[in-house]
């Protein structure tokens, strides 16, 4: 965060929020359970130790695309709970290949893939709330 002049993050997904703030030479680290109940806040110094690296929205090469969620649901990646993954990592898909289902209002909607490539990474956990515009996925395209 001091490396790219960044103060606060906040972050929030399903009724949580994670808050990072850089004050000087130390980092805070706030957590808010549940927005339902009254907030409870645990704040802790967070000491400079190794961060296990991710790939973030920003992190893709040049070539790379997200592949984004078109409106606000659950992301599925199977079509049941037993069945296969539409798609793993380091898969290669075509143009309009089914990659996951999202459930909005009770419907399943297939998300397919905008163009032919590799499958670099998935994003989201299966079963978890996704938002508009989202990353769910990051594409190489084929050549």
């Amino acid at each position: 965060m001091r490396k790219n002049d960044v103060q606060e993050l906040e972050w929030e997904k399903g009724g949580n929020r994670l808050r990072v703030r850089c004050q000087g030479a130390e980092t805070s680290v706030s957590t808010v359970a549940h927005q339902s109940h009254p907030a409870h806040v645990v704040e802790a110094p967070l000491h400079a130790a190794p961060v296990a690296a991710t790939v973030s929205p920003g992190a893709q090469s040049s070539t790379q695309k997200q592949i984004t969620s078109p409106f606000v649901g659950t992301f599925y990646r199977a079509s049941s709970p037993t069945a296969e993954p539409y798609v793993r990592e380091g898969q290669m898909v075509k143009r309009g290949d089914v990659l996951c289902i999202i459930e909005a209002m009770k419907l399943m909607n297939e998300i397919e893939a905008e163009a032919s490539g590799r499958i670099v990474s998935v994003l989201v956990e299966n079963g978890q709330p996704v938002e508009f515009g989202e990353p769910l996925f990051i594409l190489e395209p084929a050549l």
